[in-house]
This record gives structure tokens, sequence and C-alpha cells, in this order.
């Protein structure tokens, strides 16, 4: 048996890096790593996952965007990020609610589909998100 420490990097296709720093660095205002190491490649650290944005043409494969729920980022208020990711322009999703979280999808440039999550009920052990 092999012994995973964590994860160190979700890639994320993109077809257009200067659209993609927009979105992720502007709009969602994600910090962009220093050490970043190409500009096809550009990490941001999201607490303890980096999310590698990337064009895959400069990497040998093709594009193809992530399945729909493949990044969740956790925000504290919803309706206030549907609101603010509206007010630059972009289409978003209905708010939905389970029960024990909300959430509200939209894509990036590139097609990739971001779940904005927040969950506000107790785990089964009592404890707080």
């Amino acid at each position: 048996m092999i012994e995973v420490e964590r994860v160190d990097y979700i890639r994320v296709p993109v077809t257009d890096m200067r659209e993609a720093v927009d979105f992720y660095g502007g709009v969602l205002g994600l910090e962009r790593s220093p050490n970043s190491p190409h500009e096809d490649w550009v990490e941001y650290e999201v607490g303890s996952v980096t999310l590698a944005v990337m064009t895959p043409h400069t990497h040998d494969y093709e594009f193809t965007p992530l399945p729909p729920g493949t990044i969740a980022l956790r925000v504290p208020d919803v309706a206030a990020a549907k609101a603010s990711l509206e007010s630059a322009g972009l289409e978003v999703g209905e708010v939905w609610d389970s029960g024990v979280c909300q959430g509200v999808g939209v894509s990036d440039p590139a097609g990739n589909r971001i779940l904005l999550h927040r969950r506000y009920a107790p785990y089964r052990d009592g404890t707080l998100p």
C-alpha cells in the first residue's frame, strides 16, 4: 500500500490563460502563488489545496472541461457570492438548499463548472463546519 500525504493540486484546464487569471484571481479573488512555474501553469492557493490552472495544449493533451461539481469552493455567504458574480456580468445558476448546505454554480471562461458552497448545519457528531 502507498502512503498518500495530501492532495498536492487539482488541475483546472483552460483555453485562455488571460481570461482564467482574470476569473480566478480577479473575480473569485483567489491568491496567486508566487511559485507558479510558468505562464501556462498558474497556481492558486485555496486553503490546503492548490488549483493549478493550466493550458492543456502546452502539456500534451487536448482540452476537456472538468465534470460539474469537481471543484466546490467554500464561501461565507452563497447569496452574496451569487450577487457579486452577477454584478461582474457572469451567468450564475439558482441557489439551492439541501437542508444542510447551500450552493450555486458558475462556469469559468473555459466552461469548467465551479460550485460555490456553504454548509450551515452541524455534522452528525455536533461539530460545526
